[in-house]
């Protein structure tokens, strides 16, 4: 410790730590107990379903929500790469061009040494698509703008879908327990400023506002994809109905059908069928609930540390929220390329 002490630099960075912590705690939600609170903002609303950027259906009952705007710009980002990296190719690549080649040569090594060479490049356009996607949709989910800029959603709507909500149980919406915010200006697109924690009212208290303010529930235009459970059970069912696809073409329909009915091995046969069509359900949901969790859990936390600690204690969750994003788009892509593997080998030849 004394020798650390002893270095400049070390003292310099130690001394610029303690600072940022100092002035992140007195900005934060803690700080603004006792008068501070100047970086925080109100505790942005938290739900499970994708919210609706618009307050009306667009076509019958169909909404746009934050999650498929979300999507589509990864989409976008993901055609642009591919487009700046193809336009000027060359024997000898140089920038985002050699770049994209490592990664896909390196993940053509990864599925040969798996799946072997032939099947290897029969699989690694859906293994790929699937880690670049979802890389791509998580990595675009912590950048700023996500989840701080959207529609405001009124206090008659919010107060209309509390009543909605209550009366499933029975009972009726308290109006002094439904929180709103409090939004600068009249218009109905708004963000969640520096200096703004203290801005909740209730809406009972709405109808008071001076002229110029208006209260309501902030709807980001920009939500993680990932972070939508529709989304994961997309991305999974495509990967499980092409692994089947292989299985079909690889052995044929009875000797892709012959895992799950299986009479020939009497009763034990058939009950280890049954096990393994249960399991590919299972694997549906595993690949469902497992990105799912992880982003929407990491959202959450980077929502808490910027309302709690912002600057200071939202940089390790970022950095921390990168390394996942990538494990697990990993995660999936390697599972999906395990599953169709086992999929195009017959049982007929394991038992040989």
């Amino acid at each position: 410790m004394s020798k650390l002490l002893s270095s400049p630099k070390m003292v310099t960075v130690l001394v610029v730590v303690g600072i940022v912590f100092i002035i992140s705690l007195a900005g934060g939600a803690l700080g603004n107990e006792f008068g501070g609170g100047f970086l925080g903002s109100p505790l942005a609303n938290i739900q499970l379903p994708a919210e609706s950027i618009t307050a009306e259906p667009i076509v019958s009952d169909f909404r746009i929500t934050n999650t498929m705007v979300a999507t589509w710009l990864a989409i976008v980002v993901l055609v642009a790469i591919s487009f700046l990296a193809t336009r000027r190719l060359s024997d000898v690549p140089r920038g985002l061009q050699n770049v994209v080649e490592i990664v896909i040569e390196g993940f053509l090594g990864l599925a040969e040494s798996v799946a072997g060479p032939e099947r290897a490049r029969r699989f690694l356009p859906l293994v790929m698509t699937i880690f670049i996607f979802i890389v791509a949709a998580n990595w675009l989910g912590i950048l700023p703008g996500f989840g701080t800029i959207g529609r405001i959603e009124t206090v008659q709507e919010v107060v209309h879908h509390a009543e909605a909500k209550a009366e499933k149980h029975g009972e009726h919406a308290d109006l002094s327990q439904i929180k709103v915010q409090v939004f600068e200006g009249d218009g109905f697109i708004a963000y969640l400023p520096f200096n703004s924690i203290g801005t909740e009212i209730t809406a009972a208290e709405a109808d008071q506002l001076e002229e110029g303010k208006q209260a309501g529930v902030l709807v980001p235009f920009l939500r993680s994809a990932n972070t939508d459970v529709n989304t994961t059970l997309a991305i999974a069912l495509v990967a499980m109905f092409m692994v089947h696809m292989w299985g079909f073409t690889t052995l044929g329909f009875f000797g892709h059908m012959g895992k799950y009915i299986n009479f020939r091995g009497g009763p034990i046969g058939l009950f280890v069928g049954v096990l393994e069509a249960i399991s590919e359900v299972a694997r549906v949901i595993s690949f469902t609930f497992r990105l799912f969790g992880n982003i929407f859990a990491g959202e959450v936390q980077l929502v808490a540390m910027a309302f709690l600690l912002p600057l200071f204690g939202i940089i390790p969750i970022l950095g921390l929220e990168l390394f996942v994003g990538m494990i697990q788009a990993f995660i999936f892509a390697m599972l999906t390329l395990v599953f169709a593997t086992m999929a195009t080998v017959s049982h007929v030849a394991d038992e040989h």
